[in-house]
């Protein structure tokens, strides 16, 4: 291809039609005075969106507009080109077309950046453009650090030798800043944020360590390493932690923080001895508030709606139930942070504190004092609260003290293990708290699941199997139209998962007199009989189901959540 020739953009834009010569003169200016880029202030201005920016340089130069998203790229293909310099030229490698290279460019009349791009892949090159944000989360999914934890995790084999070592002064020397374990853990960090795991698990096994991340639910095996690497990320984790490194028989819990590209990360680490070493698994919790919104959470307009009602009433409890990794909390916190203001007193007792929130009262129990849920409970009320958050319903005391203060004035949110919600109040009866008070008090519970997505990336429609169609078929009552359900093929954006992100179905059961007398009914079955009534068409099963024909999530998901409770 030759070499492309330098044009304007404002004209080009202007010539097209896209923005007028007003516009242009304004933007330019604009451009004088803050030194931003031209096509930027367009976007932010409104004139016109980056596509149409890509489409108008597309036509001018006589190349394609290429939409990265729907374009299958493959990352041993992108990585030929350096990751400082795809980020410094906004451009990336998307296919090798043998006798030259296909690069996607943001702004291809850069002359600098492609001389150096044609001298780095020592290749000709056809340029196409694409969009800027779309470019940069490709470079983020493709330029993984699978290879230099590997490298990082040989080099700290080396280092560690064969012969025994003080790890105790590894970790705490002058140089650990730039000692191999510490690059390793952060590397490992790095990756895992910017696959978007939830948790990461170090794992020693007979002959090797395994290291691997829970991505959407799921865990994937990162990279194996010798296994006398362990002892070392284990001791700096437990450094980092502010843990007993001496004690290596007992199990420990703890936390720290870390900034992760700018980003801070809350990281919450527990360690468990095993046969061969000390296993650690971290939970990474993004200190994000703004991620805690009703809107994000996915329930339908209509419970939606039901559930803002109920967090807003003045007293009462709302239970929200699910096994553990089901976003209770996060639905827990969206309802605080709605209902966060200064109007409100509002405490939280919790185990651990998972995410800061602004001008909420923080309470973190501590077993080993004594101070356990009951007694900061009871402290709370006498802090004169409007609304409490209760980690979790963990004993008798812990219910009744909730209870009685969703009776006198207060709005209490809480969770509880319970595989559905009309199983949830028989649940609190069997902990001992008196059947009056469970069914006064409560005002709703609301039972949820995480159901993965299908990867919008590389989704397409296919004929579901024999098993699949006849769940399907029995679920929905009719017969399953062919070829109207997808699953994702596997892509570099979802690592071949074909899954990527998650959202939540729900199911709320509102209390009303006809539910309040089945609570105090000497039968538990009867209250279940007559909730599963008001829950016909509302339930758990039945929003997986909804996924299923909205295209957002495949059968085989719909039937694995569903297979986590009984009908």
């Amino acid at each position: 291809m030759a070499r492309p020739e330098k044009v304007r953009l404002g004209e080009i834009l202007v010539q097209q039609n896209l923005i007028s010569a007003e516009d242009l003169n304004k933007s330019l200016e604009e451009q004088k005075r803050t030194g931003r880029k031209l096509g930027r202030i367009f976007v932010d201005s409104g004139y016109v969106t980056e596509t149409q920016i890509s489409e108008a340089l597309a036509r001018q130069l006589k190349i394609p507009y290429i939409n990265i998203q729907q374009f299958n790229t493959k990352s041993e293909v992108i990585i030929k080109l350096p990751e400082a310099q795809a980020r410094r030229f906004r451009c990336a490698v998307l296919e090798d077309r043998g006798s030259n290279y296909l690069v996607g460019m943001v702004d291809p009349t850069d002359l600098f950046a492609y001389d150096e791009i044609v001298r780095l892949l020592h290749r000709d090159i056809e340029l196409a453009v694409v969009q800027e944000n779309a470019l940069l989360q490709l470079i983020d999914r493709s330029y993984r650090r699978t290879d230099e934890i590997s490298n990082l995790a040989l080099e700290l084999g080396q280092d560690l030798g064969d012969s025994a070592i003080d790890f105790a002064a590894l970790g705490t020397g002058s140089s650990s800043d730039e000692a191999p374990v510490v690059k390793l853990l952060q590397t490992i960090f790095e990756d895992a944020v910017q696959v978007r795991a939830s948790d990461i698990h170090i794992e020693p096994q007979e002959n090797k360590l395994h290291i691997r991340f829970r991505i959407d639910g799921v865990m994937h095996l990162q990279t194996e390493a010798e296994l006398k690497i362990s002892s070392a990320l284990v001791l700096r984790l437990k450094l980092m932690s502010g843990l007993d490194i001496s004690e290596k028989r007992l199990p420990q819990d703890g936390r720290f923080a870390v900034k992760v590209k700018h980003q801070p990360v809350d990281v919450r680490i527990s360690t468990m001895p095993t046969q061969y070493g000390e296993s650690v698994v971290m939970r990474l919790l993004i200190q994000n508030s703004n991620a805690f919104s009703l809107e994000k959470l996915g329930m339908p307009a209509d419970m939606l709606e039901r559930f803002r009602k109920l967090i807003h009433r003045p007293s009462g409890m709302v239970l929200v139930t699910g096994p553990t990794g089901s976003g209770k909390t996060t639905t827990l916190y969206a309802a605080l942070n709605e209902l966060n203001s200064l109007a409100n007193k509002i405490i939280t007792v919790e185990d651990p504190v998972e995410y800061r929130l602004p001008g909420i009262n923080q309470v973190q129990v501590n077993e080993k004092i004594d101070l356990d849920f009951s007694r900061v409970l009871r402290s709370t009320l006498r802090q004169d609260p409007d609304i409490i958050l209760v980690g979790e319903m963990r004993d008798q005391e812990t219910a009744q003290i909730g209870l009685r203060a969703a009776m006198t004035g207060h709005l209490v949110l809480s969770t509880l293990h319970t595989n559905d919600a009309t199983s949830t109040l028989v649940r609190m009866i069997d902990m001992g708290a008196p059947r009056f008070m469970v069914a006064t008090s409560i005002l709703a519970v609301i039972a949820q699941r995480l159901v993965r997505l299908v990867c919008d990336n590389c989704k397409e429609t296919y004929t579901p199997q024999p098993f699949e169609h006849g769940w399907l078929q029995h679920e929905l009552g009719t017969e399953v139209e062919a070829h109207r359900y997808v699953h994702g093929k596997g892509c570099s954006v979802c690592n071949g998962t074909g899954y990527q992100g998650r959202v939540g179905v729900y199911e709320l059961l509102e209390m009303n007199n006809e539910l309040i007398d089945a609570a105090s009914h000497h039968d538990p079955n009867y209250f279940i009989k007559i909730g599963k009534q008001h829950m016909a068409g509302k339930t758990l099963r039945k929003g997986a189901v909804n996924l299923v024909t909205a295209q957002r999530t495949t059968i085989a998901e719909a039937m694995r959540i569903s297979n986590q409770f009984e009908e």
